[in-house]
């Protein structure tokens, strides 16, 4: 049997406005001094794909609207809501005040291997990402509540922070 790739009309695709009418997922993503607006873009994008409730962008990240933001994004920095903060701490003081548990996707000396991690049904989760050289800083480790890590096998440790926002996502939001 032949398969066919199913056309964008046949998706079930919501629209921007629809998009913010989604029952909220408890799901908060914090980019932490992002250098390149393309990995934002990226974020944006599988922001979207995850039905993510909000994206918080810190420091030097770049902010919509921006043509390489909308590049990676193909749109979807018009659909998810978003909000700038100065700096990182700030937005996870505002986070921990909502009622979110936060989440710094790092490696660190005690943090849990994102196969290991269950999210609780009813728990609000804000997942801080880091900068593509040196991170998530420090400070905001400190602040989170605890750290999830990507198993790896390479000689690189590290991802990609766009991959790593897909990647946790999924995790995240299909409860594996």
């Amino acid at each position: 049997m032949r398969d066919r790739k199913l056309l964008v009309t046949e998706m079930g695709r919501v629209s921007k406005e629809e998009y913010r009418n989604l029952p909220d997922s408890g799901v908060v993503v914090v980019l932490d001094n992002i250098r390149s607006a393309h990995n934002v873009g990226s974020a944006f994008r599988s922001s979207d794909a995850f039905g993510v409730d909000k994206v918080c962008v810190c420091g030097i990240s770049a902010v919509p609207p921006s043509a390489e933001i909308h590049k990676t994004a193909i749109g979807a920095e018009e659909a998810v809501p978003w909000e700038y903060f100065g700096k990182t701490l700030d937005a996870l003081k505002r986070l921990r005040e909502e009622g979110y548990t936060l989440v710094a996707v790092e490696q660190t000396v005690h943090s849990i291997k994102l196969g290991d991690f269950r999210p609780e049904a009813g728990k609000k989760y804000a997942l801080v990402f880091g900068n593509e050289v040196s991170g998530v800083d420090q400070e905001a480790v400190d602040f989170c509540d605890f750290s999830l890590e990507i198993p790896q096998k390479g000689s690189k440790h590290s991802l990609n922070v766009a991959v790593s926002v897909g990647v946790v996502l999924w995790a995240v939001t299909s409860g594996v």
